[in-house]
């Protein structure tokens, strides 16, 4: 109810320069949800932060706020409380003309934002030559949820592909094919993936331990970054492999990027060195060019450089970051690029940022975002691998959540002696898998790490997918069972009669605020928690009038009940769609 909390706001500030003057006409009336409903919907805080500077007792302030505030059209009388809180609870026909006016909305009341920008979401971000794991997941999914609610809030959101493309890695690879594979540098699809991988670590093994190889290599390297015409080709090949397996689990994960990667900013790294010498950034040291930040110190508690040129005149991951950041700023004319990995590489991106801005690449109206995560765990607290040890697959992972919910659904139909096609079957588990993939992830608050454990995405109660999916299905059924088009419905409809309706009321009116503090906060874990929430609300309304009542209820409470169904049931789909996760009309 952000519309609600402001409206509240400008009252509180005109009543407190009523009362004290206009000196106090900035004073910050400190509103926020009440954490009690007893207490009401909303507290005021001010006179506590007043005191002091009036000389007089809290409740005392609060009194005379009280005095010249006026919110009767939205609010029961305000009370004081405790040393001078001021308490406010919504009207039920506020309420009631609030949803109603929500009905024909398909933002239900959520503004776009008010200040539209161009901003970045860089995320997921794998490496040609290797398989997408489940290192990737939370990259991919929070990125992709951020940059839903961010383009919801109507911002020109470029989605960027930061893949892994170009480097010594490649050199590497395409020397020992050349050896032992030939055919994959001149034909398309001449490996599948898990045998390009496995190339590449006996690439790298070789590559550590055999001097002449590692010549041999780093000519590759030489005739890639000279354009030298069958390295390239068998670069573009590889690359290609690689990109055709990503975008099947980008596809599963109904994911939108735009590639962007290490090799589109290399012919931009010699100028990023030649403008950090002419501003006098950067130092030789030990053969290579270096810039030395404030606040970041070696072991021994030496200064730590930023190295953005190497001795032998190669680039690395902080030169083609700060190419990569000029180019975002320049050309995309981004005002924030939000950049998702794991909490790993934030001293990385603080140093990056930091070079960036002592060399003056950086507007005032520029924000720089990291935006990191933890770990997935295994159910044994460790890092989440296979039983032999190895990183498990994002496609395994994936694969394994469907097989699981198929297996899970086809139990129910035989519990419920329900007989459904193959077609539908399929679908659900595919729905359902991957729904509890993306909301295990993004219902734990990104920077913590978190245990992966399928038994417990997969459960029907708790703060899960299936759980939220079922509370949207229960909902259709009830248009199913009634034969209800709830387009039809019609507006000024809702009557709040009862603690349930005014609960689930009050709730559906705080999407706005949701949204909005994830917008700023970058936290999805909030609107999996309102969703879950509201999740919890309904079931109790639903549970008290027992679905019957609210189909077989007396008119008016009939319709009105059914429009609760019905922008419960639209809260949620959006909410979800927002997350990345699609809804079913049926389980």
């Amino acid at each position: 109810m952000n519309a609600t909390q402001e409206k509240l706001k400008v009252q509180l500030r005109t009543a407190i320069v009523a009362a004290f003057g206009a000196d106090f006409a900035g004073v910050d009336p400190i509103l926020v949800s009440a954490s009690n409903p007893k207490f009401g919907d909303y507290q005021a805080n001010v006179a506590l932060s007043l005191s002091k500077k009036l000389g007089k007792q809290p409740r005392a302030i609060a009194g005379a706020i009280v005095e010249k505030l006026d919110v009767s059209e939205i609010c029961e009388p305000p009370e004081i409380a405790g040393p001078g809180f001021i308490n406010l609870k919504l009207k039920t026909a506020y309420l009631e003309a609030q949803l109603n006016e929500i009905q024909a909305d398909p933002r239900l009341g959520v503004p776009a934002a008010k200040t539209l920008k161009r901003e970045i979401v860089d995320f997921s971000s794998p490496n040609i030559a290797k398989e997408m794991h489940v290192g990737h997941l939370r990259s991919t999914i929070i990125g992709d949820s951020i940059a839903r609610i961010l383009e919801f809030q109507g911002h020109d959101v470029l989605r960027l592909n930061h893949i892994g493309d170009w480097g010594t890695q490649f050199g590497m690879l395409i020397a020992y094919l050349r050896e032992v594979y030939p055919d994959a540098l001149t034909t398309a699809n001449a490996l599948d993936i898990g045998d390009l991988v496995s190339f590449y670590r006996k690439a790298k093994l070789r590559f550590d331990a055999d001097e002449a190889f590692q010549e041999t290599a780093r000519q590759e390297v030489v005739r890639l970054q000279a354009g030298a015409e069958d390295t390239l080709h068998a670069w573009k090949l590889l690359c290609e492999q690689s990109r055709h397996e990503f975008q099947i689990i980008y596809e599963l994960l109904d994911i939108k990027l735009t590639e962007r990667g290490e090799s589109f900013y290399n012919p931009l790294l010699p100028q990023v060195v030649e403008d950090l010498e002419k501003s006098g950034l950067l130092v030789e040291n030990q053969g290579a060019k270096c810039v030395f930040l404030e606040g970041f110190t070696n072991r021994e508690g030496e200064p730590l450089p930023l190295i953005v040129q190497k001795s032998d005149g190669g680039y690395n991951y902080a030169t083609t970051d700060l190419a990569s950041l000029r180019y975002r700023i320049q050309q995309d004319q981004a005002k924030r690029i939000i950049y998702v990995t794991d909490a790993g590489q934030g001293n990385h991106f603080a140093q990056v940022f930091q070079v960036a801005r002592k060399a003056g690449w950086i507007p005032d109206d520029v924000e720089l975002v990291h935006v990191p995560f933890g770990l997935v765990l295994g159910e044994d607290g460790k890092k989440f691998k296979t039983r032999s040890g190895d990183t498990v697959r994002l496609r395994d992972l994936l694969d394994e959540a469907i097989a699981r919910a198929h297996a899970d659904l086809k139990t129910r139909l035989q519990e419920e002696e329900r007989q459904e096609t193959k077609e539908f079957i399929n679908e659900v588990a595919r729905v359902v898998g991957i729904s509890a993939v993306k909301y295990a992830d993004l219902s734990q608050n990104r920077t913590s790490n978190y245990i992966f454990s399928y038994d417990k995405m997969l459960d029907f109660k708790g703060n899960t997918a299936p759980y939220m999916l079922y509370a949207y299905a229960r909902i259709q059924g009830i248009s199913r069972k009634g034969d209800i088009n709830f387009k039809e419905l019609g507006n000024n409809a809702v009557l709040l009669q009862h603690e349930t309706e005014l609960a689930l009321a009050k709730y559906l009116l705080q999407l706005d605020e949701v949204i909005s503090s994830v917008e700023q906060d970058l936290l999805p874990n909030r609107l999996c928690e309102y969703l879950y929430e509201l999740s919890k609300k309904f079931n109790q309304f639903y549970d008290r009038n027992q679905g019957v009542q609210v189909l077989e209820a007396e008119e008016p409470q009939r319709t009105s009940r059914l429009v609760l169904c019905d922008l419960t049931a639209r809260t949620l789909k959006l909410g979800l769609e927002l997350l990345g996760i699609q809804v079913l009309e049926r389980m």
